[in-house]
């Protein structure tokens, strides 16, 4: 009778999804013909080393699909070397570190609070405890990353890496300015694109590839693929970042998910996916617009990518806060911290919202609009449940309309 409890769950997981509005941005909803090739035979096999130098036999099929995915995301970012078996975005930056430095080895990279990520360096990470962290944030006024800072600490402190990229900045990155700093002081320079790999394939947001000697990415974000890593590199590098991944940070790749990975590629090279990506970002500006027009602090005024932050600390509640009351009626975000948050990340002056997933779902402008307008009543009316059921009606209308998840 256990297992049957299983089922019954994931039938209520899918559930939830598939009446709520999923603003998380780093959630997104995979084709089924991708979740299709997760769940295959290729999960039966164990698979260790490269193609043609395996640790076990019987890798002749997943050989070739291995090498099918690294020439796909070759292609598709333009990339000398790719490898495609770390099993996660976390797992590909610590391959990259584990490659690169060594510990006590000087990293520049954006605090936690102005978007960057806990591989980044925050403390409670491994990548904090091993390396000597110098962080970067933004203008206190306009809330950009402040190039000039960033110059300045790497003439300061000599790092052997610098970071570009972030969790929660929702603005472009001048990754060639990045580049200019690292080869001045002579450090490599990696860029972790997990948010925007899908915006960065659909050639609606720059490409570092060009600038940066490694470029991390997640496969599951806005790039819409099974959950996975992936390191792009120059060819100067491959050698050094293959035994990184194996036998350096991991064993056994996951060759169902490798499969996946590869059909992602493909998909992303079809217009249908341009669009897609066109619509994000449309629905992520309509939306911070809108907030900003009910008289909330957008951080950095707006957006140009997927997702948007909004500062809610002059509501005098914190991003917990919203994140519980919006659960309430269905609707799904996370809190994060903002740039000089006072509050610690688990309480958090702010909350991250994104679109990729609802526009997977067939999310309109006009579904953002009004879907921006629940959001507004919920957090001016805090404490009227009987306001929070008719919003929470409005949300399962919403999603009445939408795709299967």
């Amino acid at each position: 009778m256990a297992y049957s409890k299983l089922f019954y769950l994931v039938d209520q997981e899918k559930n939830r999804q598939k009446e709520g509005i999923n603003l998380i941005a780093s959630e997104n909803y995979t084709p089924k013909i991708i979740r299709d090739l997760v769940g295959s035979v290729l999960m039966n096999k164990y698979i260790e080393g490269k193609p043609g130098h395996r640790y076990y036999s019987g890798c002749a099929f997943i050989d070739q699909i291995e090498l099918e995915a690294i020439e796909l995301f070759k292609k598709l970012f333009n990339a000398d070397h790719a490898n495609v078996q770390p099993h996660s975005g976390s797992q590909a930056n610590f391959a990259v570190y584990f490659a690169l430095l060594q510990p006590g080895d000087i990293i520049l990279s954006m605090n936690l609070a102005s978007g960057g990520h806990l591989t980044h360096g925050a403390k409670v990470s491994m990548s904090g405890s091993l390396y000597k962290i110098i962080s970067y944030g933004v203008d206190p006024k306009t809330e950009l990353i402040d190039y000039n800072e960033i110059q300045r600490l790497a003439y300061e402190h000599k790092p052997k890496l610098i970071i570009a990229g972030a969790s929660s900045y929702a603005r472009t990155i001048d990754f060639k300015k990045f580049s200019e700093i690292a080869y001045e002081v002579q450090a490599y320079f990696m860029a972790d694109i997990a948010h925007t790999a899908g915006l960065i394939a659909a050639g609606i947001y720059q490409s570092p590839v060009a600038y940066a000697d490694i470029v991390t990415l997640t496969t599951q974000k806005t790039f819409r693929g099974p959950r996975g890593g992936v390191i792009l590199c120059k060819a100067e590098l491959a050698a050094k970042i293959d035994r990184a991944v194996m036998p350096g940070i991991q064993g056994g790749a996951f060759g169902h998910e490798i499969a996946a990975k590869a059909l992602s590629c493909h998909l992303a090279m079809n217009i249908d996916f341009v669009d897609y990506q066109k619509k994000v970002v449309a629905c992520a500006k309509a939306m911070a617009a809108e907030f900003y027009l009910l008289g909330y602090k957008v951080v950095s005024g707006g957006t140009d990518t997927h997702l948007l932050l909004l500062d809610i600390r002059a509501l005098g509640i914190t991003g917990k806060d919203v994140e519980k009351i919006l659960e309430k009626i269905n609707i799904f975000v996370n809190r994060n911290a903002i740039p000089f948050d006072t509050l610690p990340p688990l309480q958090a002056g702010g909350i991250r919202i994104g679109t990729a997933a609802i526009v997977s779902r067939g999310a309109t402008l006009a579904d953002c609009i009004q879907i921006v307008q629940i959001i507004h009543g919920v957090l001016s009316n805090m404490g009227n449940n009987e306001l929070h059921e008719e919003l929470k009606a409005q949300v399962k209308k919403i999603t009445s309309t939408w795709n299967e998840v």
